[in-house]
């Protein structure tokens, strides 16, 4: 067993950093988008039981490429080499080299289309990775409110706006700062709001069971999948404009 660990991160892209942990149910790879928030997070993580691979902007969008195209794209390759698996029907769980795989982007609308092509990936490549609960969302702030020696985080409008009303006093200027990535955020504000476990926010990426109960929710997530991220561009039309109004209340302008 320790022969086959040691080849396997032999085989290790160059860009990941690694943790020193062989306990593979304690460990997480946090996937990022860039080098500049990669090294934040290289900085921020700890390095035991936490492994940051950088990703270079948005990645392939597999429910659109012909399987020429995914086979040959070196991010999604470099993905699977990270995560000790191989993809589509050669994945066993076994071989998943971490307990937890967080996707950790930036608090925009671009870092959601990232994290909507990877959460794509996992679920058209790997979904026993996803149906086993390994698949996390990291919440980073977009916001940080300081008075004086106080200061809170505010994942986005709403919750800055209660901060304000129920935090503090209204005695004295609140500061507020926009996060505009998480590479220009200091590693301890990265590490205390996003990747330490004893403070951060994490959401777990669920898929229905595959059972009689969940088939038909399972078959609801294939249509909506196809229909937000498949070759069709009309199908996309038809869902924006037939979910204008949701859209529009969410648009980060």
């Amino acid at each position: 067993m320790r022969g086959n660990q040691a080849t396997r991160r032999l085989r290790l892209p160059g860009k990941l950093a690694d943790c020193s942990s062989s306990d593979n149910e304690a460990t997480e790879l946090f996937l990022v988008e860039g080098d500049s928030a990669g090294g934040s997070a290289k900085q921020a993580r700890d390095r035991k039981i936490q492994a940051v691979l950088p990703l270079r902007g948005k990645i392939l969008n597999v429910a659109s490429a012909s399987t020429e195209k995914l086979s040959a794209n070196q991010e999604l390759s470099d993905l699977s080499l990270a995560l000790g698996v191989k993809p589509g029907k050669d994945f066993r769980l076994d071989d998943l080299r971490y307990g937890r795989i967080i996707i950790m982007t930036d608090a925009d609308v671009d870092g959601a289309h990232i994290a909507a092509l990877l959460m794509t990936y996992f679920y058209r490549e790997m979904p026993q990775l996803v149906e086993a609960g390994r698949l996390y969302l990291a919440q980073p702030p977009l916001y940080r409110l300081t008075q004086g020696g106080k200061t809170v985080y505010a994942l986005d409008e709403e919750q800055r706006e209660a901060s304000m009303k129920n935090i503090f006093d209204g005695r004295g200027k609140v500061e507020i700062s926009r996060f505009k990535g998480l590479g220009e955020m200091p590693p301890s504000q990265l590490k205390e709001t996003t990747m330490n476990p004893a403070s951060r926010r994490l959401l777990q990426v669920s898929l229905p069971l595959r059972d009689s109960i969940g088939a038909d929710l399972r078959r609801h997530t294939d249509q909506l999948v196809n229909t937000l991220m498949g070759k069709k561009a009309e199908l996309r039309f038809g869902y924006i404009r037939d979910h204008a109004e949701d859209a529009l209340a969410n648009l980060d302008v």
